[in-house]
Formats: C-alpha cells, structure tokens, sequence
C-alpha cells in the first residue's frame, strides 16, 4: 500500500528519519530539497522534535533561518513542551537565538520559558534589545 505520494508507510519513514539527521547535522542544502519534495517544514520525529528544534538544538543557524523562510513554526514545542529557542538557550548557540528571536519565537512559551532557561544559564543578554 502507498501513500498519495507514491511511498509505502516504510519509505515515509525512512524519508523523515533522513530529513531529521540533515537538520540535526546542519545541511542545509540537502534538507530544502527534501522540503522542497514534499518533506512538511514542521515534519517531527515520535518526540515531537521538529527539523527546526533538531537544528536548533544543535546550533545550526542558518538551518533554522532556511526552515523559517520555508515556513517552519519557530514557537512548535516537543513532547517535553521545549521550545526551540529554549533549547538553544540551554545549548549555548548564541546566533540560533537571534535567528529564533528575528523571527518572533515566543519566549513565554514552553517548560521552562525561553526568559527562564535564558536567566538559569546566565544567557538573559540575548533576550534584551
């Protein structure tokens, strides 16, 4: 049985497990062709991790910004209700905060906020213009 583009169930999954290694790697090339092909922007993984949070997570900016202009919601949170931009405070990737801020992610959003998570790792700076 195939799905209506054409992909059994099997492939699909396959498909998104590949689309999910590319936004945690950064390659970002790769992943907008994938998106471009059919691959939703806000595709998730069974954590509700989007190829936006993976790339955030990992401190891959311009991923994040290409994921944004291709439509990506920057506010999505996980199972965990983790915020992408949460989740780059609590790595440390300073320049995916400003992308993520730039694009009007919500730092009242999610468990913990991106203002706590930004104050628990001495990173209140990035939130402030």
């Amino acid at each position: 049985m195939t799905s209506s583009n054409g992909l059994t169930p099997e492939q699909t999954r396959r498909v998104l497990a590949l689309a999910m290694d590319l936004a945690r790697e950064g390659r970002t090339g790769e992943l907008v062709e994938f998106v471009a092909h059919g691959v939703p922007a806000d595709a998730s993984d069974a954590s509700g991790n989007t190829l936006l949070m993976l790339a955030a997570y990992h401190d891959h900016a311009e991923t994040v910004r290409a994921l944004i202009r291709l439509g990506a919601d920057p506010d999505l949170r996980n199972d965990r209700d983790q915020s992408p931009v949460a989740g780059a405070l609590f790595k440390g990737a300073d320049a995916v905060v400003t992308v993520l801020r730039e694009a009007g992610a919500d730092l009242d959003a999610g468990t913990p906020t991106a203002r706590a998570a930004a104050a628990l790792f001495g990173r209140a700076h990035l939130l402030t213009d």
